[in-house]
């Protein structure tokens, strides 16, 4: 009971079941992102399974129910003490009666005592479940641009030992820490991620013979399985042993890598084929570290060219930078991150959510203040992602990408945009300030000073950058000489790249003084 005198919250029994269904067939219509709440026996199991609590609100007048919600245990699979509080919905005779805010505080006041980490997906369609999370302690870790049909605010809440028992100074990768320090600036941590810029992906250069694992090799996989793991990499709510009929309620599958018959490597996903048709990773076994870029690159490709999946995700620990980084060149990038999320031996991991999305990702939601940084930061990275192609061929060959990675030249190349000039025409103007700067793809143009003609600049030159890295005005005017194609950047948008990756930034300020030496060089002799 919550002493309120108008309703009271309880434990959902069975003779709810058909009024939860109703409960959420009316607030959300026939599109809700789980479907399977409009199932009476779905919600039936649910009520009388051990792994979830579903509560009430009901009317103390009529008996009606206004609301319910559910906490669900054990979402990873090393007993990780976590709790998924979700499904909170409230019929509209009970808005504006502190239905939701109740749900929630009896909710935590149940299960506290049994969780270390809680989380909560929140819908961005409206701020009103996400400000209900910030009253009760959860803080904005990540911003999912597709999950059940919809964009997804992710926010966590730590119970009891969660930040003792956490590893602290976690190595990450560099595209990781603008992430990983907004989380814990939440949570009111200071950031400890060490950005570990020296770690190298999983190596590219071995071919395997490729299989899905049958329910017949189920057995040989238990035990490849065994003795191979020393520290985990993937973690997932499924591990290989907890067997084939736990593994097929999860709708997982193995894909297994072979050389010369033999087994030298498995990754395990499941699919959802609900509302988004999505893969998750949940498992790598290996022999050594040879199949391990092989079989994700595998799987990548299945999921965009022969299944046509919304997105492929997966949960990386946060030690582990060189599975990072791998996924970062196979094109996943980070969507969330959560201090202490997995408990893996004696102590908890930070986790980092990475996802490879093939649908659009969407950038308009109505999320609250705090949740702003992350999901403009995680939206952002998607938009870099996608690289004009005129310039995709051309920049990468440029002197300002020299020693840059794949992954790393597709963020950077995506700053650029595509322009062109006619003969005569100004590229840039002395004494101007526009924090712009021109690499030169095709044709030549004329460098000004004072009026007086300099040198004759071409492919792949650089001009402008002086005056883009300090919002300083032009010190010279460039005019094209024939009909010039060029790449554009602006100063705002490197500054904003850079803040965020200083694994990019010490290349790019490093070739950036290398060609104004050279510039200098050629103007001086």
């Amino acid at each position: 009971m919550n002493g309120d005198p108008q309703f009271s919250i309880r434990e959902a029994v069975e003779q709810d079941t058909e009024s939860i269904r109703d409960l959420f067939r009316l607030t959300y219509g026939d599109n809700y992102a789980f479907p399977q709440f409009f199932d009476s026996s779905f919600i039936k199991k649910q009520i009388f399974s051990d792994d979830c609590l579903i509560l009430v609100a009901e009317d103390r007048s009529d008996g009606k129910l206004l609301g319910t919600g559910s906490v669900v245990f054990d979402v990873g699979a090393f007993a990780d003490l976590l709790g998924e509080f979700g499904r909170l919905v409230v019929h509209p005779d009970g808005r504006g009666r502190g239905v939701g805010t109740k749900l929630m505080q009896e909710r935590i006041s149940r299960v506290a005592p049994h969780l270390h980490v809680g989380l909560a997906d929140n819908r961005v369609a409206h701020a009103y479940s996400q400000k209900i999370s910030i009253k009760h302690g959860f803080v904005p870790v990540g911003y999912l641009p597709i999950h059940n049909g919809e964009p997804v605010a992710l926010f966590a809440r730590h119970f009891n030992d969660s930040l003792q028992l956490r590893r602290n100074h976690p190595r990450i990768a560099p595209a990781i820490h603008w992430l990983a320090d907004a989380v814990m600036s939440n949570f009111g941590m200071v950031c400890d991620a060490i950005a570990d810029e020296s770690a190298t992906p999983y190596p590219d250069d071995h071919e395997f013979e490729l299989e899905e694992m049958t329910a017949a090799g189920y057995a040989s996989l238990l035990r490849f399985e065994r003795g191979r793991l020393r520290e985990r990499d993937i973690f997932g709510p499924v591990k290989l042993h907890f067997g084939v009929r736990h593994l097929e309620r999860h709708h997982t599958s193995y894909l297994l890598a072979k050389q010369g018959g033999q087994l030298v490597g498995a990754i395990g996903y499941s699919r959802d084929h609900n509302i988004d048709d999505a893969v998750r990773v949940f498992e790598i076994i290996c022999l050594n570290e040879s199949p391990v870029r092989f079989l994700l690159s595998k799987l990548e490709t299945r999921c965009r060219d022969e299944w046509g999946v919304d997105y492929l995700e997966t949960d990386v620990g946060a030690d582990s930078p060189r599975m990072q980084k791998t996924l970062l060149e196979l094109g996943f990038l980070p969507i969330a991150y959560v201090p202490a999320g997995v408990c893996h031996y004696v102590e908890r991991l930070d986790i980092v959510r990475m996802a490879r999305y093939y649908a659009p990702v969407a950038g308009d939601c109505d999320v609250i203040d705090t949740m702003k940084p992350i999901a403009e930061g995680v939206v952002a990275q998607f938009d870099r992602q996608r690289i004009e192609p005129s310039l995709a061929v051309t920049l990468p060959g440029t002197a300002l990408f020299h020693g840059l990675n794949d992954e790393q030249t597709a963020c950077l190349s995506n700053l650029f945009r595509p322009v062109r000039f006619e003969p005569g025409e100004w590229i840039v103007r002395e004494g101007v300030s526009d924090g712009r700067a021109y690499v030169i793809l095709k044709g030549s143009a004329q460098v000004m000073i004072d009026g007086d003609p300099g040198d004759v600049v071409g492919q792949p030159e650089f001009v402008g950058e002086l005056a883009m890295l300090n919002q300083s005005p032009h010190r010279a005017s460039v005019r094209a000489g024939s009909p010039v194609s060029a790449a554009m950047i602006d100063h705002r948008d490197l500054t904003r790249l850079l803040s965020m990756r200083m694994d990019i930034g010490y290349r790019v300020y490093r070739n950036l003084a290398k060609g104004l030496a050279d510039k200098l060089r050629r103007a001086t002799t």
